[in-house]
């Protein structure tokens, strides 16, 4: 028999899928995470949102910082806060006993940004001469050029970027995180890259194909190009320039921002061409900055040490 905590469960999570319009991934993380919260609480005799209190859900808490990781723990307090704020909302809990719960703090991760001379090396390793290496070195020189997210290029249509090469002025169009819409510069070298592309190689490749696809970015099957194999490209790329660092095409994006600010660029220019909603988000980077001044400083300094 489903137990009212259970259902209480079930209720808040049809709500977040109707009347929020969730994403089916983010409703089924919620749905493991209350499985287990509520899990927990029936060992504990609980079986009514209502009978719970800060107390147990401190425990809980507890109980999964003892075995995971604190970006998991937290995620799972959020989804602990919004059941009983639901809940609560709802009147089927007089109160909020998650209100004053907070998550654990996550260390901040800073992102791996490649020197100047990395990057160099990445975007000179494909072979030009073959036409998947015109591709490639396409693909780089975006992602370095633009900053941009590998979805947001991969994305990209034949016309949306040849308009961006006729008209420089008008910069190149991104389709970012939820539907927004943001404007780049295209740079002289990434514009010459997709030049030489839609000459040598991209009609080679669209042969491939039985229908037309507007796509820039093409496969060998003449298909717009996935993610997984952007991401195949600068594994082989970074190989090539014998680049020893773990790095995927977000390594591009991250080292276009720090690069930018080492250079003197204003953090709302940059947090602009990201397209982060919150200066917050793009500040990071600036402590990306600050470690690099530190280490010229104590490599260069003679009573840095």
């Amino acid at each position: 028999m489903t137990s009212p905590l259970a259902a209480a469960v079930t209720d808040y999570l049809n709500h977040v899928r109707a009347e929020r319009g969730l994403a089916a991934n983010t409703v089924a993380a919620y749905r493991r995470d209350l499985g287990r919260y509520v899990e927990f609480l029936a060992g504990r005799g609980i079986t009514s949102v209502a009978d719970v209190t800060a107390v147990e859900i401190t425990e809980f808490v507890r109980s999964l910082s003892a075995e995971q990781a604190a970006s998991s723990v937290a995620r799972h307090v959020v989804s602990v806060r919004n059941l009983h704020a639901f809940a609560h909302e709802e009147g089927l809990s007089p109160a909020n006993p998650a209100a004053d719960v907070s998550p654990p703090r996550i260390a901040q991760r800073l992102p791996k940004a490649l020197s100047i001379d990395e990057v160099t090396r990445i975007l000179e390793a494909p072979d030009r001469t073959e036409v998947t290496g015109l591709r490639d070195a396409t693909l780089l020189e975006l992602l370095y050029g633009t900053g941009a997210r590998v979805s947001e290029i991969v994305g990209l249509d034949v016309d949306e970027v040849t308009a961006a090469i006729a008209d420089p002025d008008a910069g190149l169009r991104l389709l970012g995180k939820g539907g927004k819409e943001r404007i780049v510069p295209l740079g002289s070298y990434a514009a010459a890259a997709v030049g030489d592309y839609l000459v040598r190689a991209r009609p080679t490749l669209a042969q491939a194909a039985a229908r037309h696809d507007p796509a820039l970015l093409l496969n060998q099957r003449g298909r717009r190009l996935s993610r997984q194999s952007a991401w195949a490209v600068m594994q082989a790329a970074a190989k090539r320039a014998r680049v020893d660092a773990d790095v995927s095409p977000h390594s591009l994006r991250h080292s276009f921002a720090t690069h930018l600010l080492d250079g003197g660029a204003d953090l709302r220019v940059v947090q602009e061409l990201l397209g982060h909603s919150s200066v917050a988000t793009t500040q990071i980077y600036t402590l990306v900055t600050i470690e690099h001044l530190r280490e010229v400083h104590a490599a260069a300094h003679p009573r840095a040490r």
